[in-house]
């Protein structure tokens, strides 16, 4: 279609960028939120006297959530729209992070940790297909990646909150969650302006509103360049027109029909395993380190350097998937992962440990940078919020189990055998997606799945 060529050959220039930045700040606050429960734990197990096993059900409230939250985004955001989603999704969890922070017992704060993550979960699931659908296809790989690497400037706020904040006061467990809370509402204020998905809006039947959104964006564009815009190309593919009525039911069995399975297939084991690894280290490096007889204060300093190494992590990731392509950057970076893990599982020292955590941290999230890439691109657009949505949820399961696992079996399998289990649920990953990973680098959207919806529609 005309549009979407329109769309497509617009260059990235601040319009763009701003689109990057306010959706980026979202998953900022998102990792700080994330990220800011593993330093919660010590404070919480003495205020209320928790075993490992109950703090391992509060490292796993907040994926709880996200599971939630992000298959209710999905399907939301496939039938009234992204920005709507998002919107509400802030909301929610800014709300809950407060009654998280004012709970007078373990139970009331393992539930509101719960719902905190539900928004949570439905904010970060919703930004990447939305901006994804606004960005040309040569440039899509490095800009959802970069969008990705939000979450790191979060994660490392949240160790300067656990640094500077719990430890330096009375309750500062408490005030480090209204802390994480409290720049939701001038993130609210800035997203009042944004434009809905012209890809959304055109597969709604709603042609004069995505003429409008991409009419404007030119406009912007060329007042920011200063330059006259690149002709319109020929449209490749023209994005299907009759598909079915998104609903929990038609998604799965559209996601998982001949045409789609092994898409769905990839993408579902490659979420778990990084997001399985992922939360499994972040939620319980403080306090395994403090088990090992570090202070609580030098802990969180060590884990500052570690979350330091999520930033070149995400933005390598993010230049490598437009370089090699997003499954090869995936599998990569797996790979990577795996050997940190392995090497993480050999140290005995409090430095070693640091230096072979912050690798892992880079691998881990340079992995996350072309997922986020990956995701939205192998969707049609019909369904792409839902199959998201759906792919981030069922990643959530890995990040329900892993902190519970870990809790529970650390005492059994110590300190190697927890991240040699990590080594081996990452060697799986890198398997499956060289083996089965479909390239996208450098084809439009619809190029890439409007076949597939056509299939669906017959």
């Amino acid at each position: 279609m005309t549009l979407l060529a329109r769309l497509d050959r617009l260059p990235l220039s601040r319009p763009h960028y701003v689109l990057l930045l306010i959706g980026g700040l979202g998953y900022t606050f998102d990792g700080m939120d994330s990220a800011v429960v593993a330093f919660l734990l010590p404070s919480a197990q003495e205020a209320w006297s928790l075993s490992n096993g109950q703090l391992g059900f509060i490292g796993s409230a907040t994926p709880f959530g996200f599971l939630f939250g992000a298959t209710v985004a999905g399907l939301l955001g496939d039938r009234i729209g992204r920005k709507k989603v998002m919107m509400y999704a802030l909301a929610f969890y800014a709300v809950f992070s407060v009654i998280a922070a004012f709970a007078p017992n373990y139970e009331v704060f393992l539930g509101a940790r719960v719902l905190a993550g539900a928004g949570a979960g439905a904010e970060s699931a919703i930004i990447a297909p939305f901006l994804s659908e606004f960005v040309p296809a040569k440039r899509r790989g490095w800009f959802v990646g970069a969008l990705a690497g939000f979450f790191s400037f979060g994660f490392v706020m949240a160790a300067l909150i656990g640094r500077f904040v719990v430890p330096t006061m009375d309750d500062g467990w408490r005030v480090a969650q209204l802390v994480t809370a409290l720049p939701i509402v001038m993130l609210l204020w800035w997203r009042r302006s944004l434009p809905e998905s012209p890809r959304f809006l055109l597969q709604q039947g709603r042609t004069s509103e995505a003429e409008a959104v991409v009419a404007d964006l030119e406009r912007k564009v060329e007042r920011a360049t200063g330059e006259a815009l690149p002709p319109v190309p020929e449209a490749a593919v023209a994005p299907a027109t009759e598909t079915p009525k998104v609903n929990l039911l038609s998604a799965l069995r559209f996601l998982w029909s001949p045409v789609m399975a092994k898409r769905t297939a990839v993408i579902w084991l490659v979420w778990f395993v990084i997001t399985f690894s992922y939360y499994g280290f972040f939620s319980w490096i403080p306090t395994l380190l403090v088990q090992r007889g570090i202070t609580v204060t030098k802990s969180f300093e060590f884990s500052i350097i570690i979350y330091l190494a999520q930033i070149p992590g995400y933005f390598s990731g993010a230049w490598l998937s437009e370089l090699l392509d997003r499954k090869n950057t995936i599998a990569i970076y797996l790979a990577g992962s795996a050997v940190s893990a392995f090497w993480l599982s050999q140290m005995d020292t409090p430095v070693t440990i640091t230096i072979a955590g912050a690798v892992l941290s880079f691998f881990l999230n340079g992995t996350y940078a072309g997922v986020y890439s990956y995701t939205p691109e192998i969707f049609p657009t019909w369904i792409r919020a839902t199959g998201t949505g759906l792919s981030s949820a069922f990643g959530r399961v890995g990040s329900i189990l892993a902190p519970t696992i870990i809790g529970l079996s650390a005492a059994s399998l110590g300190f190697a055998g927890v991240f040699g289990l990590t080594t081996a649920v990452l060697v799986a990953g890198v398997v499956c997606v060289v083996v089965f990973g479909l390239a996208t680098a450098g084809r439009s959207l619809e190029e890439l799945t409007e076949p597939t919806a056509e299939e669906a529609a017959k």
